[in-house]
């Protein structure tokens, strides 16, 4: 274990979510050292202002931050949540044109003051700008990836422990693909503690049907635009599983998470970025390869990654 000490982590973008990375990697004490950059001088030094404010009550981690570019530097992770955010009725996938000339330009400012870190993408659409940010910077993909579907497979526990009638915890589904509309779930292997899903059943919770499992699919997708259209943003969520990403990276976990990495010869996909189980430490990123899909999900895999390439060739 490589666990990394006097930790730092800086969250780039001072928005609802970039904020709410940092909140939670306080609260959750995630790093040692937390710092907040934003070009927008007066609204980053309010964010920073208000959460060091609160420092008393979240342990040993201290928060900084600013407009200048210094403040990343020494930065052990480096979330990037800065970007145009989605509005309600648009797609991930229709941010992508404003939000990669941001990732364009704003990389190799961070690779100079960072040269070390490893890169965690938040800013949507995620897997395409994962790729642009990994041809900007030569970075090896498991130094520069996006935090992906973990937060929408955090999405699917919560509603199958719901349905099921159990813990969270012990859901073990994933959601893997595109964060985004081609995103599906891996049936074929989600349990309920040891019992396949569509075999589990327990008092007053009868047995789920693939028709039931194919709705909370649906639900899962479709979940950031619902949110999106009541609030105007998602933060709260986003912003736990970011730092639950840097937690696996600072604490060299190997922590299997649905992390979006650009993909070589992965059954057959090739060059883009997806989210699939992936291993989570100090090192960064890496895609277990031996995991196995139905052929159905397989087609849905390789479907994923067309609509991927498509849009990254619209942007080339």
């Amino acid at each position: 274990m490589e666990i990394i000490e006097n930790s730092k982590l800086t969250v780039v973008g001072a928005g609802s979510v970039g904020s709410s990375v940092a909140y939670a990697a306080l609260i959750r004490g995630s790093a040692r050292h937390v710092a907040l950059y934003d070009i927008a001088t007066e609204k980053v030094e309010a964010e920073v202002l208000d959460l060091a404010h609160g420092t008393q009550f979240t342990g040993t981690s201290d928060i900084v931050g600013g407009s200048d570019i210094s403040v990343v530097a020494g930065s052990h992770v480096v979330v990037i949540t800065a970007g145009a955010k989605q509005r309600p009725g648009q797609s991930r996938i229709e941010l992508a044109a404003v939000n990669a000339g941001i990732i364009r330009s704003m990389m190799p400012q961070l690779l100079e003051v960072a040269p070390h870190a490893i890169y965690v993408i938040v800013t949507n659409p995620c897997d395409v700008l994962t790729v642009i940010a990994q041809q900007e910077t030569g970075l090896p993909p498991e130094r520069i990836f996006a935090s992906g579907t973990v937060l929408d497979t955090s999405r699917l526990r919560w509603k199958l422990g719901q349905r099921a009638g159990v813990s969270t915890a012990s859901v073990h589904a994933h959601i893997v693909g595109e964060h985004g509309d081609t995103e599906f779930p891996l049936w074929s292997r989600a349990t309920i503690g040891t019992v396949p899903i569509l075999e589990w059943e327990a008092p007053g919770h009868p047995p789920i049907s693939r028709e039931e499992l194919d709705e909370i699919a649906v639900d899962v997708r479709d979940a950031a635009y619902t949110v999106i259209q009541g609030k105007g943003a998602t933060n709260y969520a986003i912003g736990l599983s970011s730092a639950r990403i840097v937690e696996a990276i600072l604490g060299d976990e190997h922590a299997v998470m649905p992390v979006s990495t650009v993909l070589r010869d992965f059954h057959g996909v090739d060059g883009v970025a997806l989210s699939v189980p992936s291993i989570v430490s100090a090192q960064g990123a890496v895609p277990i390869r031996n995991t196995t899909f139905s052929d159905e999900e397989l087609a849905l895999l390789r479907r994923s990654a067309d609509a991927l390439a498509d849009a990254a060739a619209s942007l080339s």
